[in-house]
């Protein structure tokens, strides 16, 4: 009797033609970060007297970096719209839209002393782009698994993110404006902030999600930075000493944070270290602007490096597999 054949196995799904169709969000967190640590520069230069040309030269050139990513992902729900959905149904994907959504903001601040108008308009574009997005997501979390709905330090950059617009209102002299953004950003923060300490308490989350937890720091940084700028003296003050307290548990848990090895999740690290640095700076009394100068030297090795590094994985085509990336 002769014996049967086994079928054969399916042929492997071969990639659509075109380019960009997978371009991970993950990219983005990490160009943030190259954003934050061009603006800590910027703030250094008065501080200590150093020449402007140096923030200069990292902005103009993380601009470049950020518009050549936009366009790249953008080729994708130019194609398929839809894919803005899928991308926000994962985690990576949702940090890192916000973080395109608040590198557009940061662009904007970037560009507030050579062109103010300019600098405006990109302010409320990115506004605008971050309304949608957190609307989106919301859509996504109702319509998907409880289990999506779990509040996450992402939740920071969805809904605390538009603090970033103090920034450029203080830029731009609307001090007025930035005090509004700052006491409203202040609810979102605090809920997010009060929940993860609850889910702390509960359980530790999973080694490869731990770099997440650097997120927490950078609200509290940025709330320091626009309390000063807005003249908020003693609210500066007492944004600072929370900023201190998380950056130390964030110091004390290190070798916890990183025991999941490198993933594109250490993109989480980059924009908080950045502005904790540029928090110290605009502080810049005693032992605290002395800090702040080595805490931005340490910022501007480890970021970049962290920077190259993923980068490195979309240009050798894995990051969009690791991180789930949605498909145009």
């Amino acid at each position: 009797m002769a014996e049967r054949r086994r079928p054969m196995p399916p042929p492997l799904p071969t990639p659509k033609p075109g380019l960009w169709r997978r371009t991970p969000p993950a990219i983005f967190p990490p160009i943030m970060g190259l954003f934050g640590l061009g603006l800590a520069w910027r703030e250094a230069a008065p501080a200590y007297g150093l020449p402007l040309a140096i923030s200069d030269l990292i902005l103009g050139a993380v601009a470049l970096l950020f518009a050549f990513a936009l366009v790249a992902w953008l080729a994708k729900p130019l194609r398929r719209p839809a894919v803005l959905l899928e991308e926000l149904r994962v985690l990576p994907g949702r940090a890192g839209l916000a973080a395109a959504s608040l590198s557009l903001m940061l662009l904007a601040a970037a560009l507030v002393p050579f062109s103010p108008a300019l600098a405006r308009a990109l302010g409320i574009l990115a506004f605008v782009v971050q309304f949608g997005l957190v609307a989106a997501m919301i859509h996504v979390m109702r319509a998907g698994p409880p289990e999506g709905r779990a509040v996450t330090p992402v939740f920071h950059l969805s809904f605390v993110g538009f603090i970033l617009g103090g920034l450029v209102a203080n830029g731009l002299g609307a001090q007025d404006l930035a005090r509004w953004i700052l006491w409203a950003m202040l609810i979102p923060a605090a809920v997010t902030w009060g929940i993860s300490a609850r889910q702390l308490t509960q359980g530790l989350p999973p080694a490869p999600l731990r770099p997440l937890l650097a997120i927490h720091l950078a609200p509290a940084c940025l709330f320091t930075i626009v309390a000063h700028g807005a003249g908020m003296s003693a609210a500066a003050h007492a944004f600072m000493a929370l900023s201190v307290a998380l950056a130390v548990a964030l110091l004390a848990s290190a070798r916890w944070l990183v025991a999941g090895g490198f993933s594109a999740l250490w993109g989480a690290f980059t924009f908080p270290l950045a502005a904790f640095s540029t928090a110290l700076i605009v502080i810049s009394q005693g032992v605290i602007g002395a800090l702040g100068g080595a805490v931005l030297l340490a910022a501007t090795v480890i970021i970049p490096v962290i920077a190259f590094r993923i980068l490195k994985l979309w240009a050798g085509g894995v990051l969009a597999i690791k991180t789930n990336a949605a498909e145009a």
